[in-house]
């Protein structure tokens, strides 16, 4: 259920219901928008009569919200949710690129292109540590010592970091991570989930290869119910019987989610398609559709990668790439950020 307040309403009226609605079990997630102060109502709320609710001298209207999820819907806050990652700021107009190479494999590797996307207009550095892979006998990620290293490159370059946590046990790794990446094999480990919901640091979660849009919205559910609202929702490819390329990817997501919730999207081009050539005209829709950023794969030597080289730009590709999306994010009133 969600309250909307008259507005210049009574504060000490609007405290007396508040405790009222507290004494019958139930939290209160507040909203106070540009034209609006909403309350929205976590927990059982079928004994809550909303003639009972409307008799309250402070309240405008109510109505009872059908979706299983409650913080990330947008009834209950109906104004964009701006995520900020060091001084970045992602959604509400604000548009990020996060850019870097699929795993962190050398000192030189990770510094070198840290430094070439950050010239080219990335905000955050991306750049995997422990790797989620297929098969046992891929390369796994340089683990602690890629972490390091990413720290290092953060230092050299001062681009905030991104890179995926694998399990609960590694999160104590993950101090300086600027922002914690859950994948999407992990888009539904419930346990990992609430474990980065009780971090106070912004997550970036990436959609299931084979997961509904609600289900997606239910696992930042997850983390937001923990009390960290601070989640940036990703689309990166879905399976389908296409075969021509890694993924299919929705696109058709992204106004759906921002229907569906307040917080921000992005799109990853490179693991939608997994093919380098498509990743520029898949980051121009997603910028038309309304994207809050990009999440994109660059490699000095995609050629010697040693994961998904395929789907890896260059540093002077993704130059072009960037040179390309300024122009068309000013077009559909962005700020690159």
């Amino acid at each position: 259920m969600i309250i909307i307040l008259k507005r210049n309403a009574d504060q000490e009226k609007v405290n007396v219901l508040r405790k009222e609605l507290e004494g019958m079990g139930l939290s209160i997630h507040d909203s106070v928008g540009s034209e609006s102060h909403i309350m929205g109502l976590v927990g059982d709320t079928k004994a809550v009569a909303e003639s009972w609710v409307m008799a309250h001298p402070v309240v405008e209207a109510c109505r009872r919200v059908s979706e299983p999820y409650k913080k990330a819907n947008r009834k209950f806050h109906p104004d964009d949710t701006v995520v900020q990652v060091g001084n970045t700021k992602i959604g509400g107009g604000s548009f990020a690129v996060i850019a870097g190479p699929c795993s962190v494999e050398s000192p030189e590797q990770i510094t070198e292109v840290a430094r070439r996307v950050k010239a080219a207009g990335s905000s955050l550095l991306r750049g995997g540590a422990f790797k989620p892979r297929t098969s046992p006998y891929s390369f796994q990620g340089m683990r602690a010592e890629g972490l390091t290293l990413l720290e290092h490159a953060k230092e050299q370059v001062g681009s905030p970091i991104v890179t995926e946590v694998m399990n609960t046990e590694h999160l104590p790794l993950f101090e300086n991570v600027d922002l914690i990446q859950v994948g999407a094999r992990n888009m539904q480990n419930f346990e990992l989930l609430k474990a980065v919901g009780r971090m106070n640091k912004p997550v970036l979660l990436k959609r299931g290869l084979a997961n509904t849009l609600e289900e997606f919205v239910m696992s930042a559910e997850y983390i937001m119910a923990e009390g960290n609202e601070n989640v940036i929702l990703c689309e990166r490819g879905i399976r389908t019987f296409e075969t021509s390329m890694r993924n299919t990817l929705d696109i058709s997501a992204v106004p759906m989610l921002k229907h569906m919730t307040h917080l921000p999207v992005i799109i990853d081009p490179s693991h939608a398609a997994g093919i380098a050539w498509m990743v520029e005209p898949l980051a121009k829709a997603a910028v038309a559709v309304g994207a809050d950023g990009l999440m994109i794969e660059v490699h000095n030597d995609p050629a010697r990668a040693k994961c998904d080289g395929a789907q890896s730009l260059t540093p002077d590709a993704f130059d072009a790439l960037m040179a390309q999306l300024k122009p068309e994010l000013e077009f559909f009133g962005k700020t690159l950020n």
